[in-house]
């Protein structure tokens, strides 16, 4: 593959390598883009040495260099091609745009912008109205309105991801103003804060009949992020079917596609208004609702290609270190695996994600009725002791044709729920052993 507006190819990381004007000029292209370390111009995998060295210099350079901070807008991810190591940074268009090199500021010489396959410096107008246009109202800038804030909880969770929380943590994940005031990214991250976040249930298709209205949060926005994808998951049933060939397990919803949609929810949620994200179960659907439209500058075209502009990257960053976030970009595309963009509602204020259940497997209570069996059946209940093998049963009914006993005897009773498998999910398997059922058990007596 060669270069093309998204891609970049480096031979090498060197001291002369201007990486950060690659950097800065794919946060301010309103796609993002990808550079990969270790391909020549040319498409040739060339590889690189020091793979964690590398790594940990471009983090460096990146943090120190770059202005705005744009931690929480890039991956810096190790791949093999062609048996040869290489490096691939995978960076988001931001949302305080123009990034420009710390050493040179908002000048021509700082800002750079993707146009075609080059970096090529920023016009000073087009500096002057990006800058005009920069959010103010981003979360690192706005003040807590608390100011004495507690860290214990995302303590626990960094050291759980075998991370550690030193002294100047606030200001490693920019949870402080440049005033070294805590911002509104730090209590919503604090022990303790007034952010509730609603889970409810209804037992009708409407929001008239309230069964459930579970409330998480007023402490650590992780700890509550953590508690809606356990109840979730709880309200995910799983139906099995079992089969003489195999066992099929299916849910009332993709499970993959709901862990990323309420992350997604928490991330990209415009908290400067104090209005968190909201999770609804019907019995047909789970409606999942963020505050805030799509970024500025980012279409719903692009947004269902999986570019992404992070709106909280501090909280992106946080998400990512504990391993809640895989790669940027790639929550929409899961969910687009299963349930489509028909999924995806937007407004000027709002994203709603509604997923529909799986009719077929919605939950029905009905009566237990003692099941009609046939007289070859019965006979096989009345001969089963403990754990048999298929031959043992075969040979205690005295039966010599191997078909007639699976297509007579054994599948009936399987599927009437009075036999079970010993092994259910390798229906072939050699150690396969059949037992009666609570029901069998019942029906022998």
């Amino acid at each position: 593959m060669s270069e093309t507006n998204r891609i970049e190819y480096k031979r090498e990381l060197t001291d002369k390598l201007d990486i950060e004007k690659e950097i800065i000029a794919f946060l301010n292209y309103h796609e993002g883009g990808i550079i990969y370390i270790g391909i020549d111009k040319n498409s040739r995998i060339i590889g690189v040495r020091d793979m964690d060295g590398d790594m940990l210099k471009l983090k460096d350079r990146i943090k120190n260099n770059i202005l705005p901070s744009c931690m929480g807008l890039f991956d810096i991810q190790s791949e093999n091609k062609d048996g040869k190591n290489i490096i691939k940074i995978n960076i988001a268009s931001g949302s305080e745009k123009p990034y420009f090199k710390k050493k040179y500021g908002m000048t021509e010489k700082g800002c750079f912008i993707r146009i075609g396959t080059a970096a090529e410096p920023m016009q000073q107008k087009m500096i002057d109205e990006l800058f005009a246009k920069r959010i103010r109202n981003s979360l690192g800038k706005i003040v807590s309105n608390k100011q004495i804030l507690k860290f214990e909880q995302l303590r626990i969770y960094y050291e759980s991801a075998g991370l550690s929380l030193n002294e100047q943590f606030a200001s490693n994940l920019e949870l402080l103003t440049d005033k070294d005031k805590y911002n509104y990214v730090a209590y919503l991250l604090a022990d303790n804060n007034s952010t509730s976040i609603k889970v409810a249930k209804y037992s009708s298709l409407t929001r008239v009949e309230l069964t459930e209205n579970n409330e998480y949060g007023y402490g650590c926005l992780i700890r509550a992020a953590k508690q809606v994808i356990d109840k979730i998951e709880l309200e995910n049933p799983t139906a099995t079917q079992i089969t003489f060939k195999e066992r099929i397990n299916t849910r009332l919803w993709d499970s993959v596609a709901l862990r990323e949609a309420i992350i997604n929810a928490f991330v990209h949620n415009d908290f400067s208004n104090e209005v968190p994200p909201k999770f609804e179960i019907f019995p047909n659907r789970i409606e999942i609702t963020s505050a805030g439209g799509l970024p500025d500058g980012l279409s719903q075209k692009e947004f269902f290609l999986g570019f992404s502009v992070p709106r909280n990257k501090e909280l992106m960053r946080i998400f990512k270190d504990l391993g809640m976030v895989e790669q940027l970009g790639s929550g929409v595309p899961r969910i687009l695996k299963s349930y489509g963009e028909d999924c995806f509602a937007f407004s000027d204020n709002f994203l709603r994600m509604t997923f529909p259940a799986q009719r077929d497997l919605t939950p029905q209570v009905t009566p237990q009725v003692t099941p009609q069996v046939t007289p070859q059946v019965k006979k096989l209940i009345l001969i089963t002791r403990g754990e048999m093998t298929r031959q043992e049963l075969q040979d205690s009914l005295s039966l010599s044709d191997r078909m007639n006993f699976l297509n007579m005897y054994l599948r009936p009773a399987i599927e009437s729920g009075l036999i079970e498998l010993t092994f259910p999910d390798k229906p072939k398997s050699r150690n396969q052993r059949y037992r009666l059922t609570k029901l069998g058990e019942e029906m022998k007596l």
